[in-house]
């Protein structure tokens, strides 16, 4: 395993955060699967990890959602195939391990009202204000990922073309471009701040002002990102409870509701499968509303 995690970082070029959640499903497949050695797993102890990660529970207590488990053996699989051709060993075909069903994905959107009332939130009378509405309007004006957004620096902002390069998954490099809103919000997130740090989203502003270059550990956290849109989507009483991934999907549906092509959404995103992008068809098809409108008689 230890050697597999090398292997990610040297081989594949897996990001950080590709490697630590590579690593903590390891931890937790060997955890659950009764087998001292690769060459033990086999179909039985993959029918017993199936079963043991139906009775897992995550880190809140609730029991694992069936991406989640798929996630696991996403890993195992992957591990499985390093094993064949990497270090020649006679294991367990990866092919062999069946992923769980799935339903279909739902997409958690927010309507145009929420939008606007999630976006209006912060007071931007503080600091902390125009960062975090700064952060809202990005998330939205791009369509990008926390990790994407966390991990900008001052110097990737263009206000002249009003473009970000962002690295995505798999270390792909995507355009993304700027409203007229979040230019204006990040201007006057980037006016109220009097430090010389790297990171463009950071924390303790009066400690930052002293900090000498680069201040990475001034950089905000995936957590406190994440808990703030869940703190000013309460503020905003949207009862939906929407995370930074819901700010993404609307700006998603937004582009395709106004006419924009697939292909182009899907460069906007930075999915590598246009599959992946399908999934917002459903929620935005204005053909399916009309046929509904123009042949279903309510009356009867």
């Amino acid at each position: 395993m230890d050697r597999y995690i090398v292997f990610l970082q040297a081989e594949e070029n897996k990001s950080p955060l590709t490697v630590a959640n590579y690593r903590r499903s390891l931890n937790l497949l060997l955890e659950l699967m009764d087998v001292s050695a690769p060459e033990d797993i086999n179909k039985m102890s993959i029918r017993s990890l199936k079963v043991a990660l139906h009775s897992s529970k995550a880190r809140k207590g609730s029991a694992l959602t069936i991406s989640t488990k798929n996630y696991h053996l996403t890993v195992l699989r992957a591990f499985l195939r390093y094993l064949l051709q990497d270090e020649e060993l006679e294991v367990y075909s990866p092919d062999r391990v069946r992923r769980f069903k799935e339903g279909e994905r739902q997409v958690k959107v927010l309507f145009h009202d929420e939008l606007q009332r999630l976006l209006e939130a912060p007071d931007t009378s503080t600091k902390i204000g125009k960062r975090d509405k700064a952060m809202l309007q990005l998330f939205f004006s791009t369509g990008m990922r926390l990790a994407e957004l966390r991990s900008l620096d001052r110097k990737d902002l263009n206000f002249d073309t009003r473009e970000i390069s962002v690295r995505g998954k798999r270390s792909k490099i995507r355009v993304v471009f700027l409203s007229d809103d979040a230019v204006f919000a990040l201007k006057e997130y980037l006016e109220a701040r009097i430090d010389h740090i790297t990171p463009l989203f950071i924390r303790n502003f009066d400690k930052a002002r002293d900090a000498m270059p680069p201040g990475e550990e001034f950089r905000l956290s995936r957590i406190s990102i994440y808990n703030a849109v869940k703190k000013y989507a309460r503020a905003a009483g949207i009862v939906s409870d929407p995370s930074p991934h819901t700010l993404r999907h609307s700006f998603a549906t937004d582009l395709l509701r106004n006419g924009a092509d697939l292909r182009s959404v899907q460069e906007l995103l930075g999915h590598q499968d246009l599959s992946t992008t399908q999934i917002y068809t459903h929620v935005t098809n204005p053909q399916l509303k009309e046929v509904h409108k123009k042949f279903h008689d309510s009356s009867t």
